[in-house]
């Protein structure tokens, strides 16, 4: 029983800390994920919250690993642990069963391991179903679970290792852009390619029910068994009869439009030769004179730079005054795909073509030679 209660709690701590170090790689995409839980419950007033938080939840899992394993404060953890995985099942289980009105699921993933590891729904709740089970053991049958070191100074220094780590490496993902790219805008991807529906794409498959009415009483047909033209056409709803297979390009909605709302998101990708694209996320706490828009605008005066924000009136608002930024050219984008491309305010790629050949964050804006 000791030796199989060791490898549970060695096998949950390592989980929970892969877990934690997967999302913490890439806080952001967390955050994203918690705003899409709170549109579908329709809370309003929380994203302003969720990056907090989404780090405090990387950084207890990282941390409540690593003290499950070295057995200190055994009692505290595992209670904690026990709630966290019945708040996370229930999570996971409300995202296998939610649907949209046409029947298809609402939510592709439930980002527990980030997008580096897409795990869909019922996969994730079948997980923590598991994780529920070997948690309530290591609750039950805690006291027979000794502390890994029998120094209890050892254990209070690597518990506290895990949390100056768990919130340090957060701080520098959120700075410096994530250490491992999982995103389809990741350096070496092809945009371009990347926006095309699979070539082994299969679509879904819909079914289709009419509701027509006479004389007062409405009625449900298919559609291979329509009614005659006596009949008064009131409703139809879309069934989903078979989910598709990987039927969703990897990019999506990456579309830039000029001021006048022309799409030339081919014409800026396909062109030749190395240009440089801006991607600003919000102008909000942004200033004229804050270093790095005085970086990108000396990259500006030799190489062609392309503004591509979401908020195209506030953007052209800061660069105003600066001759370089206010002569490059400017688009809209939708916000959603800036998110996805941008996870720092502001990002700068460096495009050759369609490829992505390096991305900075505006910490690391000195580098761009």
């Amino acid at each position: 029983m000791k030796l199989f209660l060791t490898i549970i709690r060695w096998f949950v701590g390592l989980l929970f800390i892969f877990s934690g170090l997967v999302k913490a790689n890439d806080p952001l995409g967390l955050s994203y994920k918690m705003q899409e839980f709170f549109e579908a419950w329709g809370v309003q007033g929380f994203h302003h919250y969720t990056l907090a938080m989404a780090i405090l939840m990387n950084a207890f899992e990282i941390i409540a690993g690593i003290a499950l394993i070295v057995g200190w404060r055994m009692k505290l953890f595992s209670w904690l642990l026990l709630i966290l995985i019945v708040f996370f099942t229930f999570l996971t289980g409300y995202a296998w069963l939610a649907t949209n009105p046409d029947g298809s699921a609402k939510f592709a993933t439930c980002g527990c391991f980030g997008d580096c590891l897409p795990l869909t729904p019922v996969q994730s709740f079948f997980k923590d179903v598991l994780l529920f089970v070997l948690i309530v053991l290591i609750v039950v049958y805690r006291k027979q679970l000794k502390p890994l070191f029998s120094s209890n100074k050892t254990n209070v220094v690597l518990t506290g290792a895990a949390v100056l780590f768990a919130f340090g490496f957060q701080w520098y993902t959120l700075k410096y852009l994530p250490v491992v790219d999982c995103l389809p805008f990741k350096k070496g991807n092809n945009i371009f390619e990347l926006r095309k529906m699979p070539a082994d794409a299969l679509p879904d498959k819909f079914d289709y029910v009419f509701t027509y009415e006479k004389g007062g009483k409405q009625q449900q047909f298919s559609m291979k068994n329509l009614p005659d033209s006596t009949w008064k056409f009131v409703d139809r709803k879309q069934i989903l009869i078979a989910k598709g297979k990987n039927n969703e390009p990897k990019i999506k909605d990456f579309d830039l439009k000029t001021e006048a709302g022309v799409d030339i998101t081919e014409h800026v990708l396909q062109q030749l030769g190395t240009y440089y694209i801006l991607f600003l996320r919000t102008t909000e706490g942004i200033k004229p004179t804050d270093q790095w828009i005085q970086q990108v605008s000396a990259l500006a005066l030799h190489r062609k730079v392309i503004i591509v924000t979401g908020m195209p009136d506030a953007a052209k608002a800061l660069f105003l005054t600066n001759p370089a930024m206010s002569e490059s050219i400017l688009l809209s984008c939708d916000v959603t795909a800036i998110k996805t491309a941008a996870r720092a305010n502001p990002v700068l790629y460096k495009m050759e073509g369609p490829v992505v050949l390096e991305k900075w964050s505006s910490a690391d804006f000195k580098q761009i030679k």
